[in-house]
């Protein structure tokens, strides 16, 4: 018998024994008396009360007798009042894995408990219920989520003026004037907060970096990984947190606001929306808009450079834009758009995870000889024509495309604008690139039988935890051995 069958069954004495002192009670009758009449001790009828022994089917006829029931009423239906039935919701609610992960001791029931009291535990148990609901999110609801939260900033035209100026704030109290953000000075900004950067190689797998409340210390990988980037981005999202006073996320929602807000005050800093805007004022006047110059001006990289133009370009200059960082395989990983750029969506509004369209810049970038430089691309879609800047990368789990694009009249003002570069795409129209041309398909339809690969990640469950993904065993380990 599984677990669950077995405090099923436990459950279904517990209600057997409810309905048997009720009518016992209903009678007037005390233990003994009731024992005395069907022949058992009346010790043997409390554990039977107390759904702690199972009777036998010709005792359950003699006490039908001796109460004036039948068996039928002592084994049918649920529990017999309210008090029996708040008894038995506290004792299956005391037996749920989510109360027991939380090492306390069940509350034992007694006639001095009075009915308020139980239903005020029982309030209690509801609301730990429903809190672990909300914290673990379904994929449906998290990429709900993220569509609500990415159409908000959409609304803002993805720009967080406090936060600006949140940053701008620190910079200038670390000290900084210009060019791009030294570690250095990343280290002043975290002690300026009361904390310390610590390299180490012993980081928990699903952390990127942790913090030390008690002893001021932020832990970071190793300062020799290649690439500074995203060392000094890792320290400021950390420190971003005190700064914006975050509480530990009470649901998959507030995460993600979370994380895209510390993101945010990283790419301000590593940014300044002061010297950024000063820089693309004349980029745009020389009509020599690039994000490559952006990237290189500020020492960042270039999907930084491209996410940081989404913040400001709206807002400063008026220009609607479009970010897309896409897999070789052409599903969207990240995205912002607000200036009508047809995109693949599901039933939720969700665009991440959707296969772009193969005449786009983001898909066809992959194919150029020379991916060194930025491929620039004009397209003509059902909602306008749109150009584009797409530049290609390398990472671990394969190739990935970051594009940044314009309207058609916007394109003025940009490096690249020559281009001859030009395609036509009619999606959603699956003719356009999702179905196979009518001579080829009618050659080999019904005579291919392709292996699909599996992709595992679909049968993986959505991170659960304060911290989504983060063991706490892990982290409190890792500080354990680092505290002394």
């Amino acid at each position: 018998m599984t677990p669950a069958s077995d405090a099923h069954s436990a459950l279904e004495l517990k209600t057997l024994g409810h309905r048997i002192r009720h009518y016992r009670v209903q009678k007037g009758l005390t233990l003994d008396e009731l024992g005395a009449a069907v022949g058992v001790a009346g010790s043997q009828l409390s554990l039977i009360e107390n759904g702690k022994r199972e009777p036998k089917l010709s005792l359950l006829q003699s006490i039908a007798v001796a109460t004036g029931t039948s068996v039928q009423d002592l084994i049918a239906g649920g529990p017999p009042n309210r008090r029996a039935a708040l008894e038995l919701e506290l004792e299956r609610a005391q037996s749920s894995p989510v109360f027991r992960q939380l090492g306390i001791p069940p509350v034992k029931v007694s006639k001095s408990i009075s009915d308020e009291t139980l239903e005020s535990i029982l309030g209690l148990h509801h609301e730990l219920q429903r809190r672990e609901r909300e914290a673990i999110a379904t994929p449906e609801e998290a990429r709900r989520a993220n569509t609500e939260l990415r159409l908000r900033m959409r609304e803002r035209h993805n720009y967080l003026p406090d936060i600006e100026k949140l940053a701008e704030k620190q910079l200038a109290a670390a000290g900084h004037t210009g060019g791009a953000l030294s570690h250095r000075t990343v280290s002043i900004m975290a002690e300026q907060l009361g904390f310390e950067l610590i390299y180490v190689n012993d980081l928990p797998s699903a952390t990127r970096s942790i913090t030390d409340l008690e002893n001021g210390r932020i832990y970071l990988p190793p300062a020799s990984i290649p690439g500074g980037h995203g060392l000094r981005s890792m320290a400021l999202q950390a420190m971003a947190h005190r700064l914006l006073g975050h509480k530990p996320p009470t649901d998959y929602a507030d995460f993600l606001q979370q994380r895209l807000e510390i993101n945010y005050y990283a790419s301000c800093c590593l940014v300044p929306e002061t010297a950024a805007v000063a820089y693309l004022e004349q980029a745009k006047k020389d009509r020599n808009l690039a994000v490559e110059d952006l990237r290189d001006a500020f020492g960042v990289t270039h999907e930084a450079a491209a996410m940081r133009m989404t913040n400001l370009m709206t807002t400063h200059f008026d220009m609607r834009l479009h970010f897309l960082r896409v897999g070789a395989e052409g599903h969207i990983e990240r995205v912002y758009e607000n200036d009508g750029l047809p995109l693949p969506e599901d039933v939720t509004g969700s665009i991440e995870g959707q296969v772009v369209c193969r005449k786009f810049s983001a898909r066809d970038a992959f194919d150029q000889q020379n991916r060194t430089t930025e491929h620039y691309q004009y397209t003509d879609t059902p909602a306008g024509t749109f150009w584009c800047s797409t530049q290609t990368g390398s990472r671990s789990d394969g190739d990935f495309s970051i594009t940044v694009g314009v309207p058609f009249d916007d394109a003025r003002w940009w490096r690249g604008r020559e281009t001859q570069n030009r395609q036509t795409s009619t999606c959603p129209d699956e003719s356009c690139c999702r179905r196979a041309p009518g001579e080829l398909a009618d050659r080999w339809r019904g005579k291919a039988w392709p292996s699909a690969r599996v992709h595992t990640h679909i049968f993986t469950p959505l991170p659960r935890g304060t911290f989504p993904g983060v063991d706490d065993s892990t982290v409190f380990e890792f500080l354990e051995r680092h505290a002394g």
